[in-house]
């Protein structure tokens, strides 16, 4: 087993050697406040990993005061062809597409096109049609209309009452009646999902409780509405390409593709099949919820941005009081907040304008600082960005099994024990 280990710290070292160019500008850890041992044990817990078989492999990125500490692969970015992991591997980034795709619909919220509280009805007005299911002691649902609408201010925060279906923790009657995340975007274009999901019952009244679902989907749909555009168009032409994201993208092109990060076939816990759908089967809309790729590299350029208040390398994307305002905690003490439900090591954590957002010392089961902010991807993706301690972190593993909420604990453990001021 230890040699198992060295030879895979050994694979990631050579594999960092390759000519990359760094996504920011490097520093050596001391000089930033993190200790080279406790960087190291990064190496050692997925050279672990990798050996016992739990993930095929990794990407991983860390900046400090806007400058990275620390950007290795590790392992395999196909464990049925035993690729090795390249740097710029692409990675299907599930629900860490909803902050860019919130940073799409601030854009023309900045231009006075799209504000938080116009109806989402102005836009497509089926929604105002959407009543609310509630379940009856024997099973049926009754369905009572709307006691206020829906506003553009409840996508952001998953105030809305769409949900998602097939999630472990989606057994109502109406989360019966709800696809996965990913069906639609392979299924239809745009309005072929509008049509659908303005079909179905509304799992909560508007604006009442924090509920996780297809909320940032239909923003994404709003902003092609608003923009004339593709989503994906519109994020290249205003966010993407402007910080230099370049392999950002919702259809990667064939010669992107040999560089998708894959699963193993099975889950390593279960044992039952597992896949990422997105990786062999194009997708109809570009859902904004759901369905972008994007390297780790890519991903921490975003990160970075926003930290740095909505600009990176002379590129203004949001001002800085509309990143404040998207990073500022939105679920009042009239919403009900289940942010914990989804991620179950973010106790202490509100939600802002698609990111969660750490709002109190404690509770939760990872170091931070309150205003830390964060989201995670359904596939093994995470990024989190902390503002008091200037850190960025993002991660890029294709594990789309439950073994991706261990991950995300121990790295952000790691990472926090290795900062020394």
């Amino acid at each position: 087993m230890n040699k198992t280990i060295a030879m895979i710290a050994a694979t990631a070292a050579i594999a960092l050697g390759a000519a990359h160019a760094a996504p920011l500008p490097e520093a050596n850890p001391d000089d930033v406040g993190f200790s080279k041992q406790g960087l190291a044990r990064l190496d050692s817990f997925f050279a672990r990993e990798i050996a016992a078989k739990r993930v095929p492999g990794a990407v991983v990125a860390i900046a400090r005061d806007g400058k990275l500490v620390h950007y290795k692969a590790y392992g395999m970015l196909d464990p049925a062809k035993s690729t090795p992991m390249p740097i710029d591997a692409i990675f299907a980034l599930a629900s860490m597409t909803k902050p860019m795709a919130a940073v799409a619909g601030l854009t023309p919220m900045e231009q006075g096109r799209l504000p938080l509280q116009a109806r989402l009805s102005d836009y497509y007005p089926g929604f105002a049609d959407m009543k609310v299911g509630v379940p009856q002691a024997d099973g049926s649902l009754k369905l009572e209309p709307q006691a206020s609408p829906i506003f553009i201010h409840d996508l952001y925060r998953h105030t809305s009452g769409l949900m998602y279906g097939g999630r472990p923790d989606s057994s109502s009657p109406v989360a019966r009646q709800y696809p996965d995340g990913v069906a639609p975007a392979i299924e239809g274009d745009t309005q072929t999902f509008i049509d659908r999901i303005t079909k179905l019952p509304l799992a909560h009244q508007p604006s009442t409780e924090f509920e996780y679902g297809f909320s940032i989907d239909v923003l994404g749909a709003v902003v092609e509405k608003v923009s004339e555009q593709k989503l994906g168009d519109y994020l290249a032409a205003n966010v993407w390409q402007p910080l230099g994201m370049k392999d950002a993208t919702f259809h990667p092109t064939d010669t992107q593709r040999p560089r998708l990060a894959r699963p193993f076939t099975n889950d390593p816990l279960t044992g039952k099949p597992q896949a990422i759908k997105l990786l062999d089967t194009p997708t109809k809309f570009d859902c904004g919820g759901a369905c972008s790729f994007a390297t780790v590299g890519d991903y921490i350029r975003f990160g970075q941005m926003l930290l740095n208040g909505g600009a990176l390398d002379g590129q203004r994307i949001l001002g800085p009081k509309t990143v404040h305002h998207m990073t500022s905690n939105h679920l009042g003490p009239e919403i009900k907040n289940k942010v914990a439900n989804v991620e179950p090591h973010r106790g202490g954590f509100g939600f802002g304008l698609s990111v969660a957002v750490r709002t109190s010392e404690g509770l939760s089961s990872v170091p931070g600082n309150p205003g830390e902010f964060t989201w995670n991807g359904a596939y093994g993706t995470q990024f989190f960005c902390d503002p008091k301690e200037r850190l960025v972190v993002v991660v890029g593993t294709a594990a789309p099994g439950e073994l991706r909420k261990y991950f995300r604990e121990q790295v952000q453990d790691i990472v926090y024990g290795a900062m020394v001021r």
